[in-house]
């Protein structure tokens, strides 16, 4: 009896030790690591230059005061059409007169005593003028007559008629000189004038009817209005843009200085994000020679160069778009329509080239590959992989080669 209860203590005992081995080897045996699993796939791809623009009317006309004056209320509203030579865009009106202090109005006064004795002294030089023509003319008749009569030589008629002549032109030059006068005169009274004047405002009311119109100097839509109200403007003062939104509107995007240098004028370009329902496309038409430093949102300084992008689609598809707007541009700089490409998460480096975990029979196989062009969601392959080979995404650092992996599952 006592040894058959031990022999049962015995197999208990080592059954237990064997239960418990099995669990523990269950327990530490390798599992396979789950992960994400992606394909070698054929197709499109393209790599691009992405970065955010603005539009732009290529031919911008800034209409600006033809004259000092004053500017009446501005009628027209931005976006309004307007047709060239026809369509009347802004009023002037004469400009009032300064007001004068005190000081300025006596020295006005005194230029107007000034101008009217000078007005004074002309006149009397020219009666003193007209006398010496007349008597020259006398003596130069007396002459002549003396002459016919052989009484006096060639020499003293000579003379003579010199004497006439220079009294004519010292009559001339006082007529001149009278008028000189007079429009000083003019000058020194025009000073006087002011607000307060009955003749000033008599002619303020009679010039109305002489409103300098200023109309479109082409066709297009009113882009911006700089004044509105009436305001007194001198010569040359911005007043509106104009510009046709619908046959001269270009995308200006400023493009990292490395970023332009692998771009080129011809290049397909993809308009997105403007707020329309559909992409729009483009052409990159210039890249401007000259680069200019930003700052960027950061702080940090950058070299950015002006690309210029036209439209390549019809004018119905971009029609809500204006002036100023917000787009964003993809360059395409490569593209093939049957490249052999992979997820660029699977990649990663083995010492200085570039590999991925291929996977075969559950298990990582680690596959060096050589990658082409790359745009950061898709590399496009050299060699190394076939279509259709299954490799790990996102390869963590415990998977190494001969690892048995299984697709992870999400719930």
């Amino acid at each position: 009896m006592a040894q058959n209860r031990k022999r049962s203590r015995i197999w208990v005992t080592l059954g237990a030790a064997a239960l418990i081995g099995i669990g523990l080897t269950y327990a530490f045996w390798p599992r396979p690591i789950a992960v994400d699993l992606g394909k070698v796939t054929s197709g499109p791809m393209m790599v691009t230059v992405n970065e955010e623009g603005r539009t732009n009317v290529r031919e911008t006309y800034v209409v600006s005061t033809p004259i000092a004056g004053r500017l009446m209320r501005v009628q027209v509203e931005p976006g309004d059409y307007v047709e060239s030579g026809k369509t009347i865009i802004a009023r002037m009106l004469p400009i009032n007169p300064e007001a004068l202090d005190i000081r300025s109005r006596e020295q006005a006064r005194a230029d107007v005593s000034s101008a009217e004795a000078a007005l004074r002294l002309a006149q009397a030089e020219m009666n003193k003028a007209m006398a010496d023509k007349s008597l020259a003319d006398s003596d130069f008749a007396r002459a002549r007559s003396l002459f016919d009569r052989g009484t006096i030589s060639q020499a003293g008629l000579d003379r003579a008629e010199q004497t006439a002549r220079s009294a004519q032109a010292a009559l001339d030059t006082s007529r001149a000189a009278i008028s000189m006068r007079i429009a000083n005169l003019d000058s020194a009274n025009a000073r006087l004038i002011s607000f307060n004047d009955p003749d000033q405002i008599a002619a303020a009311e009679s010039q109305l009817n002489q409103i300098t119109t200023i109309k479109a100097p082409v066709s297009g839509s009113i882009l911006r209005v700089i004044q509105v109200s009436e305001i007194t403007l001198s010569a040359g003062t911005p007043i509106l843009e104009i510009g046709d939104i619908s046959n001269d509107l270009e995308v200006v995007v400023e493009l990292l200085s490395t970023d332009a240098v692998k771009v080129a004028t011809g290049d397909r370009v993809i308009i997105d994000d403007w707020g329309g329902s559909s992409t729009l496309s483009g052409v990159v038409d210039r890249i401007e020679p000259w680069g200019f430093t930003k700052f960027s949102a950061l702080g940090v300084e950058e070299q950015r160069v002006n690309t210029v992008i036209r439209f390549s689609n019809s004018e119905e598809r971009r029609e809500s778009l204006g002036h100023g707007f917000r787009v964003e541009v993809r360059i395409v700089i490569w593209e093939d329509q049957n490249a052999l490409k992979v997820p660029s998460s699977a990649l990663f480096r083995e010492g200085e080239n570039w590999a991925v975990f291929a996977v075969k029979a559950a298990r990582a196989v680690l596959t060096p590959v050589s990658i082409g062009h790359n745009n950061g969601v898709e590399a496009e392959v050299l060699n190394g992989l076939d279509p259709g080979e299954v490799i790990i995404l996102y390869p963590g650092a415990g998977i190494t080669d001969g690892t048995r992996v299984e697709q992870r599952v999400i719930n």
